[in-house]
């Protein structure tokens, strides 16, 4: 019985390492596309359309929420049939690009949309139970060691990120490309003598 929980732990490994980087990344764009979304809402069209759409029924507000998904299906196609003939590259690009577009408009249109959606029994009822499941996988996810390796690995990066953002800020590294064009023009201009 303890080999075959071994063997079924070593299997799903993997499975629970790549599940904790997608989580990471799916939060990550969801809070990023939230961001740039409400960013975005600060230009007066795009206001009054938010006005609009918070103003809406709920029947209208549950098209008006599913509308990114219908919208970007057909491309996501495309972009699968594209893959199919050879363009892996423009193919993945474009289905990354759709992922991204779609998070983030319907992670604004779910904040706009919610209270209007909740008015609707059985999406309130769906929207309980679904947000009740996802908090327990999630809280799984999150006790286990992948998790926790996951995270320090991606808060490492970040920290990277942001130090070496901040040298560029500074003007530490901003100095170093300067002088290697001043070397490659001093060069340059020995061999022409």
């Amino acid at each position: 019985m303890k080999r075959l929980y071994t063997l079924r732990r070593r299997l799903f490994a993997p499975l629970v390492y790549c599940a904790a980087l997608f989580l990471i990344f799916e939060e990550w764009l969801w809070d990023v596309g939230a961001r740039l979304m409400a960013k975005l809402a600060t230009f007066p069209p795009l206001r009054a359309l938010e006005r609009i759409i918070c103003s809406l029924g709920p029947s209208a507000a549950m098209a008006v929420f599913l509308l990114p998904a219908l919208m970007l299906f057909p491309v996501k196609l495309l972009a699968l049939f594209a893959m199919a003939r050879g363009h892996a590259f423009m193919g993945i690009s474009v289905f990354v690009l759709a992922k991204v577009a779609g998070a983030a408009a319907v992670a604004r249109l779910y904040a706009l949309t919610r209270p209007a959606l909740l008015r609707l029994r059985w999406f309130a009822l769906l929207h309980g139970r679904f947000m009740a499941l996802k908090e327990r996988w999630i809280a799984r996810l999150k006790a286990t060691a992948a998790w926790r390796e996951c995270r320090a690995l991606v808060d490492s990066v970040r920290q990277r990120l942001r130090r070496w953002r901040a040298g560029w800020r500074r003007g530490r590294f901003a100095a170093r490309p300067m002088r290697v064009l001043r070397r490659f023009s001093a060069f340059w201009r020995m061999r022409r003598r």
